[in-house]
């Protein structure tokens, strides 16, 4: 099968029902002005991340890896009046990139970004009862996937959307002996989640811009 298709479907989709605004476009533009790695969601795994929160009716809102602020935007813009989403970036460089780009959103009072370790900083959040969160989207270092997942659990409640992206990895997660730490990471979060009994979770395959991949979607039980 010719691949290419992929990304001519992806454009046709966004053409009906992904419209980007400025302050998307912005983001976009800044991400490469910025010398920032582009990996971003695509725009229409944008909009399906908002359809997915807004079914949460989301308060709180935690994105592990901020990047250029592009997925950001689309969650916080699924947030209740009033709601928070906080977001966690490794990178200062890459944090005052999406603070510009949040801010040009219109979603300065919304959006929080904390610059440090994601490991480090999860446990903070706990401490200072930043949660339970509504919506929680992890999206950095794919190492440390696991461990990303058993901290977002500490910060959730019954019914809290958990989603993780790039876990296919076009399929390389079927490799017995891979020694790409990527995949490593997400296989051994793979297999962690689907032993956690906590949540109810699948896998979804993508395909488009970004190619073969997949987003983890878990809901956390009600407590037994």
């Amino acid at each position: 099968m010719d691949t290419s298709i992929f990304g001519v479907v992806d454009q046709f989709i966004n053409h009906l029902f992904v419209k980007e605004d400025d302050a998307l476009l912005q983001t976009k533009q800044a991400i490469i002005e910025g010398d920032l790695p582009l990996i971003s969601v695509s725009e229409n795994q944008g909009k399906f991340l908002h359809i997915l929160a807004k079914l949460s009716n989301p308060k709180k809102i935690l994105e592990i890896g901020t990047l250029g602020g592009y997925s950001t935007i689309w969650l916080a813009r699924a947030l209740q009046e009033g709601g928070q989403l906080v977001s966690l970036e490794l990178d200062q460089h890459h944090a005052d990139v999406a603070r510009t780009n949040i801010s040009n959103a219109g979603l300065s009072n919304a959006v929080k970004i904390r610059v440090g370790n994601a490991l480090e900083e999860l446990p903070k959040l706990k401490k200072e009862s930043a949660g339970p969160f509504d919506v929680i989207f992890i999206d950095a270092d794919k190492e440390p996937y696991a461990e990303y997942f058993e901290l977002s659990l500490q910060l959730s409640r019954p019914g809290t959307l958990i989603i993780a992206d790039n876990v296919v990895r076009e399929g390389k997660i079927l490799e017995e002996n891979s020694d790409d730490t990527n995949v490593t990471g997400v296989k051994r979060f793979i297999t962690l989640l689907a032993a956690t009994k906590q949540v109810t979770a699948t896998i979804i395959q993508t395909v488009g811009s970004k190619y073969h991949d997949g987003m983890a979607l878990a809901i956390v039980n009600e407590a037994v």
